[in-house]
């Protein structure tokens, strides 16, 4: 009996080291794809500050469109250079942004046609995300900063024609510069394993929603003419890759 027990205590001692080693090979947290950037898809309200153009007397964007804001969609595309206390990069985006209104003749009567402004802002921006206390101590939000330069250009149209005013056609491009605050909810948090599966599946690290402000100066850096600044909000999704 006592023989019996001896050797059923060896047996059992001989199979504690290989136990311990599957315990010390098994990963201490999930095996995360690598992160090189993101992309954003936003929209929000934007409203062309072209009535404060120095020299105006009157207010050509409220008389034809009136005081409501277009409807802004924009494409952004970033790229971390740096991952460390935060992540830093630089992006470009697109955007689209069109309103109606109704026309009217030279001699001041409502025309049947529709009257139209259309912008495509474009940026180039240099970014900055504090997301290390989100990726360290699991606190969701995440306040980011941009700043950088735009190119937005812009056409009217008069039915399906460009509109031509004094032999001048109406398109054109203006520069400026433009500076964005916002802050992200890290939505991992809510469905971690989905998050797990997104990123093993589809290389996507993290899913953010996000708000952010915008202020923007587009008049070729004080030069005259049209006046293209805005200040404004925007919503949307992004996704880290």
């Amino acid at each position: 009996m006592s023989r019996a027990v001896a050797l059923g205590v060896a047996a059992f001692l001989g199979a504690l080291p290989s136990q311990a080693l599957e315990v010390s090979n098994a990963p201490s947290k999930p095996i995360q794809s690598p992160r090189t950037g993101a992309v954003e898809v936003k929209l929000g309200g934007y409203k062309p500050l072209i009535d404060t153009e120095e020299g105006l007397t009157e207010t050509p964007y409220a008389d034809t469109f009136g005081d409501a804001s277009m409807l802004l969609v924009e494409l952004e595309i970033q790229r971390y250079f740096y991952q460390g206390i935060g992540s830093a990069g630089v992006s470009i985006s697109a955007g689209y942004a069109e309103k109606y209104g109704d026309a009217v003749t030279l001699e001041g009567e409502v025309s049947p046609e529709k009257t139209s402004l259309k912008v495509v802002p474009l940026r180039l921006n240099a970014l900055y995300k504090f997301d290390y206390a989100a990726f360290r101590w699991h606190v969701p939000l995440v306040p980011y900063a941009k700043a950088g330069l735009i190119y937005t250009p812009w056409w009217t149209s008069k039915g399906s024609n460009t509109q031509e005013v004094n032999g001048r056609k109406g398109k054109g491009g203006r520069w400026g510069y433009g500076f964005t605050a916002g802050l992200s909810f890290l939505m991992d948090v809510l469905e971690p394993r989905l998050a797990r599966d997104f990123d093993s599946d589809l290389g996507i690290n993290h899913t953010y929603l996000f708000a952010e402000y915008t202020y923007a100066e587009v008049n070729n850096f004080g030069g005259k003419g049209l006046v293209l600044s805005s200040r404004h909000w925007m919503f949307g999704l992004s996704l880290d890759y």
